[in-house]
């Protein structure tokens, strides 16, 4: 089961990591102008921030949780293959509007993480999000990877064929899936749109955990949001080019993966707290190294660090968001959490652009590293204190699920 869950939910994100770069490659391609394509990728992510508490939410109380998971990644199929068909050939206003619906429903590749609870016993529930955070760093790998050796070989034209093949396979996967309804059926009362919105930021600031988390790796995410150009930066710093900005980000990709699986091993609830300071600290630590750094095979070295400190962040992330969140409210939380995440890394990569010019390499890399460390100091200090009582329910449910002596 959880192998089919991997198998389908990895395609989807292959999909969505892929899709901005055979987005801007399809759109170079049609029109020799890559420019209105950042339009259309801001089409894509802003309804992310309502659509993806709103499918939480949904997620959260379905009777039929398959049923709802195939319908939005069928609409994302066919909405992605939409999208990558009219970009550079349909009046933009037309192709704005096809993004917007790729936004509306992309969310449910992220929510999938939600449902892992129903179905893995919770004995292997730490190895399950290890797994989880190891898939997110495949596809993003993967998806720009593959956009990039179709372009190659086949011209930028037809890049749009990877992220359409990628969703409709994963969407031959999902009906494998044999999903439970929730283990508490949640109360049937009317909920307001504005709860269902809301729903999952109200824990995210309620709960002493969460509300540190998200604070945390809201900072860090700002920062990681300008990472991209500065390795472009940093490539031409030191004598490689601007490409060799990509292998340093494919060097970061492959260190969170490989971090996410070692993960998989040694992660438990009760080490996840510090994986989250050690990871931040670790994370900047590694990003304020690229400052001093001679030439690119040690560029490389220091990237691929890095991202071993984000793989086992990425996954405390996923399993303190599941330890402290209401059953009811775990797919709202999640997705309320990435789409918080996603804002402030769009926030981060806006003034990077603004500030690259004055900084440099170097002081980007500098500074996004601060921010690692803000939100590593932000975290111990948010945290700090005695369990919330949230946090204590949650620990008393981890107990009666696990036994004594294993909470």
């Amino acid at each position: 089961m959880l192998r089919a869950h991997l198998t389908a939910a990895t395609l989807l994100r292959v999909s969505a990591e892929g899709a901005a770069t055979a987005l801007v490659l399809t759109v170079q391609a049609r029109t020799g102008d890559a420019a209105s394509a950042g339009f259309v990728q801001t089409a894509m992510t802003l309804p992310y921030v309502v659509s993806g508490p709103v499918i939480g939410h949904a997620l959260d109380r379905t009777d039929r949780p398959r049923r709802l998971v195939v319908a939005l990644a069928g609409g994302y199929a066919v909405a992605i293959a939409l999208l990558m068909m009219s970009a550079g050939r349909s009046p933009l206003v037309l192709v704005l509007m096809v993004a917007a619906v790729v936004g509306c429903v992309e969310p449910v590749v992220a929510a999938l993480t939600s449902l892992l609870p129903r179905f893995v016993p919770p004995e292997r529930l730490s190895r399950a999000y290890g797994l989880e955070a190891s898939s997110y760093n495949v596809a993003a790998i993967a998806g720009p990877g593959l956009a990039a050796m179709v372009a190659a070989f086949a011209g930028g034209g037809h890049t749009g064929i990877v992220t359409v093949a990628a969703a409709l396979l994963g969407l031959l996967v999902l009906p494998l899936l044999r999903i439970p309804p929730p283990k508490t059926p949640p109360e049937r009362t009317k909920t307001g749109v504005a709860q269902v919105v809301t729903g999952g930021l109200s824990v995210l600031g309620t709960n002493r955990v969460l509300r540190a988390l998200t604070v945390s790796t809201m900072f860090a995410w700002f920062g990681y949001g300008g990472f991209a150009v500065a390795a472009v930066l940093l490539g031409q710093d030191i004598g490689a080019g601007p490409a060799a900005g990509g292998q340093l980000l494919a060097f970061f990709a492959l260190g969170s993966l490989l971090g996410a699986l070692a993960s998989s091993r040694w992660l438990t609830p009760e080490r996840s707290e510090r994986a989250v300071v050690a990871g931040l600290l670790g994370f900047g630590a590694a990003l304020a190294a690229l400052a001093v750094v001679p030439s690119l095979p040690w560029a490389w070295v220091v990237c691929a660090g890095a991202g071993l400190a984000e793989g086992p962040l990425f996954a405390a992330t996923l399993m303190l968001r599941q330890r402290e969140s209401p059953p009811d409210r775990l797919g709202q939380v999640n997705t309320t959490g990435g789409s918080l995440k996603i804002g402030a890394s769009a926030g981060g990569a806006a003034l990077t652009g603004v500030l690259a010019g004055k900084l440099g390499a170097d002081g980007l890399v500098l500074g996004i590293a601060a921010f690692q460390f803000v939100g590593a100091v932000l975290w111990l200090r948010l945290r700090g204190g005695p369990p919330s009582a949230e946090s204590s329910r949650s620990d008393s449910r981890r107990a009666s699920r696990t036994g004594p002596g294993k909470a």
